[in-house]
């Protein structure tokens, strides 16, 4: 089996190497949470710091019942003896895929990890787009005649893993869409994966949301962490929680985590305990982080309609999905290459999430424009208006520069640039 690097890091490894070299790249290819850790989890890790022992597999079983707390908060009542936590979520993910077996069902397009992932464990991802305008959850009725097809040819079907809200699109499933999949779940005897890691970072908090843990608890199994929504990426740390009855799956999960990660890092565990309680500076913390990330969402957002790009406004996290097609440029890598190269914009293309290869759709994410230091950056998070902070308004203008250059490369011409794609004169 050949295993190659992941397309996010590998991007982020080019940009930072032609960085050093002296060029100027706007990075937007990296889905970092760009932020400074708050200063109370810095206190609480290295309170914990002598805490050097492996602990239990599943985790402490004080983080286990904050996780409990945090998920019956938001509706979805949790034995702590349900959640297991991991180095993270993307490890807990995989080792989900080991302890399920079959093969699953993705939506297209979809974190780069998880078709990855499934490829390693011998799974035989089953890629399905999601309804017009959603993005994360893969068409029901789609779905439901795809694993029909794939069991008559004599393929194991058992799980379908959906991202609310989604990275790549930016988009939250409606809950219409996530209510048909529960149901084509419980029809099909479907285990239901939702990566739930950008559930705070709803743009607007009175989007409706719905887990399909709520509508099919019996086959669910939520995964989050702290990496998105307290940027705490660089900590490793992340929870699932286990369907109703869900005891068997947890001692296969468990056997699994033991011969990979054996326990979860002890003083980070401490730390999370105490961010899974949801203090009030924590939550404020977020609260700030879902207005910026929106705010600039929004802006990046602007600028590539005002360029001509096909993109639904971002809903959650800090992604869009635009689709450059009518550029006729080529495909999502050769836009992707034009970008970087000739223009100075690293994104990534949208084949790497198991996007048609000839489709001219990239990922961006917005996190990383909101500055160089942490002090810019917290500058950034507290501001009532960061599009005015001139690093944040040079890299709007560095993204549409590089965007209208592009448009010129397809129409010959040197138009005037549309008012959109000229950022207001900053004032900060």
């Amino acid at each position: 089996m050949t295993v190659t690097l992941s397309a996010t890091l590998a991007a982020n490894e080019d940009i930072e190497r032609r960085r050093r070299a002296g060029e100027r790249v706007l990075h937007l290819a990296f889905g970092e949470a760009g932020l400074p850790v708050h200063p109370a989890l810095r206190d609480r890790l290295a309170a914990a710091s002598e805490h050097n022992g492996y602990g239990p597999v599943a985790g402490a079983s004080g983080l286990r019942a904050a996780a409990a707390g945090y998920w019956t908060r938001r509706g979805l009542p949790t034995d702590p003896e349900l959640v297991v936590s991991g180095p993270g979520s993307k490890s807990l993910l995989y080792g989900l895929l080991l302890a399920i077996g079959g093969d699953i069902v993705l939506p297209m397009p979809s974190w780069v990890s998880y078709a990855a992932q499934a490829d390693l464990v011998g799974s035989r991802p089953i890629l399905v787009p999601a309804p017009p305008g959603e993005g994360g959850v893969p068409d029901p009725d789609l779905v439901a005649a795809e694993v029909r097809r794939a069991r008559a040819q004599g393929r194991t079907v058992s799980s379908v893993l959906v991202t609310l809200p989604d990275n790549p699109t930016g988009r939250l499933a409606s809950p219409a869409t996530v209510a048909r999949l529960a149901q084509v779940a419980r029809d099909l005897d479907l285990t239901i994966i939702s990566d739930e890691i950008y559930r705070d970072l709803v743009h607007d908090p009175a989007l409706p949301y719905t887990s399909p843990a709520e509508l099919a608890p019996e086959r669910t199994i939520i995964t989050t962490g702290l990496s998105k929504s307290l940027a705490l990426g660089g900590w490793r740390i992340g929870v699932a929680r286990l369907p109703e009855n869900g005891h068997l799956l947890r001692g296969s999960l468990l056997a699994v985590a033991s011969e990979i990660w054996s326990a979860p890092a002890a003083p980070v565990q401490e730390a999370a305990t105490y961010a899974f309680g949801d203090p009030s500076e924590l939550t404020e913390r977020i609260a700030l982080s879902r207005r910026l990330h929106g705010t600039v969402a929004r802006a990046v957002h602007e600028r590539f309609v005002a360029a001509g790009a096909r993109v639904p406004v971002p809903q959650g996290g800090f992604y869009l999905y635009p689709d450059l097609s009518h550029l006729r440029l080529g495909g999502s890598a050769e836009i992707t290459k034009l970008l970087l190269e000739e223009h100075g914009i690293g994104v990534l293309p949208g084949h790497a999430f198991g996007d048609d290869p000839s489709a001219a759709r990239v990922r961006v994410a917005v996190s990383l424009l909101y500055g160089e230091s942490a002090e810019e950056r917290l500058t950034a998070l507290n501001s009532p208006d960061p599009l005015q902070l001139p690093w944040i308004a040079d890299n709007l203008r560095h993204l549409s520069t590089g965007l209208q250059e592009l448009s010129l490369i397809r129409h010959g011409s040197v138009p005037q640039p549309h008012p959109a794609l000229v950022p207001a004169t900053c004032h900060g």
